[in-house]
């Protein structure tokens, strides 16, 4: 592991203006779920190796009324800073502090290409918001001469694989050059999952493409990769075959993560990763508490990371699609 990690994760908001199917967060009841920001940036002050930070978690970090101060907060310090955002939230003066503020990359999810889709899996928001506000950033950013890299981000399941193509032609149109498509993160089929999170484990029993009809996979893949061919666009495709791991297969090749960096919800709560998602599935200790160091090296951490690495690691892994290699 890292002695010093050079990469994190922090969850500014853990909840949402969406109730995206797909995600956790429609299940949780949580309110005022803010990161402080003293306790942001002692964090960040306790990561003096920090290079890369993304500010990210299960919540809409645009919600957070200091998020680009934390931004630049960050940035000041040398570090590179992401953000996972769905823009619904943008208006003309955040699309100003977008732009100015030195993210090195926004990632906007956008999870079907027709309005009527999108607007079905993400639930409350509108296409039509959606596509002015991916204008207005990319307005803003040339405006200023920014080197903000824009990627569109979707999660491909049963509802939206065949608008897999129509979704590059999208990217195209609004003038992003990238697409990145993942599959569903997590099956939450560990026997500990809380009883609110048992919908999102029948969602994604419905939705998964994993085993799903091959043959259809197979074709709007393919023609998603012809239509990146002739857009021009950089298209990431999932697997949805998963590997098996052999017992003796070391934990950090499996899967890196509690390795490389932590993951720190609004709350402090340290989790392996961001596929976990919500603190009350798997909790490593809480860094606001008791210091980023000594829960990234106190004994939670290194009985999660040995676990990983053995002939019987964490449900909560092997149920994850990073573990299974089809995210």
């Amino acid at each position: 592991m890292e002695a010093t990690p050079r990469f994190a994760q922090i969850e500014p908001v853990g909840q949402c203006n969406l109730r995206c199917r797909m995600c956790p967060v429609r299940y949780r009841e949580v309110s005022n779920a803010f990161m402080a920001w003293e306790a942001y940036t002692a964090i960040v002050d306790q990561l003096p190796a920090l290079t890369e930070l993304h500010l990210q978690g299960l919540g809409e970090p645009l919600l957070h009324p200091r998020f680009f101060d934390m931004v630049e907060y960050a940035v000041a310090r040398g570090v590179a800073v992401s953000v996972n955002t769905n823009l619904t939230l943008l208006t003309p003066a955040k699309a100003e502090r977008a732009a100015t503020c030195g993210l090195s990359a926004i990632y906007v999810s956008v999870d079907g290409a027709r309005a009527q889709t999108y607007e079905r899996i993400r639930v409350d928001a509108r296409f039509a918001i959606l596509e002015r506000n991916v204008l207005r950033l990319l307005d803003a950013l040339e405006r200023h001469g920014s080197t903000t890299h824009v990627e569109i981000t979707a999660v491909a399941m049963r509802e939206n694989v065949d608008e897999l193509a129509e979704l590059v032609a999208l990217t195209a149109r609004w003038g992003v050059r990238d697409l990145h498509v993942q599959h569903l993160c997590h099956d939450f089929g560990e026997s500990t999952l809380p009883a609110r999170y048992e919908p999102m484990r029948a969602f994604v029993a419905e939705q998964t493409l994993v085993h799903h009809d091959a043959e259809r996979v197979s074709r709007a893949f393919n023609e998603a990769r012809d239509a990146a061919k002739r857009h021009d666009v950089k298209l990431r495709l999932p697997r949805v075959t998963p590997v098996e791991h052999p017992p003796d297969t070391p934990g950090r090749a499996r899967c890196d993560w509690p390795w490389r960096g932590p993951y720190v919800a609004y709350d402090g709560t340290a989790m392996p990763c961001c596929m976990v998602a919500t603190p009350d599935r798997a909790a490593l200790g809480n860094v606001v508490a008791d210091g980023v160091m000594p829960v990234w090296n106190g004994a939670a951490y290194e009985d999660f990371r040995r676990r990983l690495g053995s002939a019987d690691p964490p449900e909560i892994c092997k149920s994850c699609s990073v573990y299974a290699r089809v995210f």
